[in-house]
């Protein structure tokens, strides 16, 4: 288990690829944070591996992950508790809408949407997996 997962996204097809990735990773709403001087959006997962080799022992693996859009002109926030940095939200999707923003799809309706220049995205995981014996299920 020692490939890492790095992707870019240009376009609304390479942003499918990188959502389908992150689907069900975990953050803290503390490791979320937007560089306004940089124009970067960065958020720190804790990423299911979905595309995990499930002809090993463990079946189910979850490694750390940087998930950073660039070009970003503006951020807003719905339903996203930024008073509790400890509270853990549950990534569903990543999409682009229209040409100039992404939305970031948490469970319990909250949601960030980026205003973006250009769509400018990378995915990369960071440090060693571990194994996990919990598989994300949706109904």
């Amino acid at each position: 288990m020692d490939d890492k997962l790095h992707l870019s996204a240009l376009d609304a097809d390479d942003l499918g690829v990188i959502s389908a990735a992150v689907q069900d990773s975990l953050v803290a709403v503390r490791d979320c944070a937007w560089f306004a001087d940089e124009k970067r959006f960065v958020l720190l997962l804790n990423r299911f591996r979905w595309e995990g080799d499930s002809t090993l022992d463990v079946k189910y693996w979850r490694t750390h992950s940087a998930l950073v859009f660039n070009e970003v002109k503006k951020v807003h926030h719905h339903k996203i508790p930024l008073d509790q940095p400890d509270r853990v939200l549950d990534l569903l999707s990543v999409a682009l809408e229209g040409q100039g923003s992404v939305v970031l799809r948490f469970a319990a309706d909250r949601s960030i949407r980026l205003e973006i220049g250009r769509l400018a995205c990378h995915l990369g995981d960071v440090g060693e997996p571990w194994p996990t014996p919990w598989k994300p299920a949706h109904p």
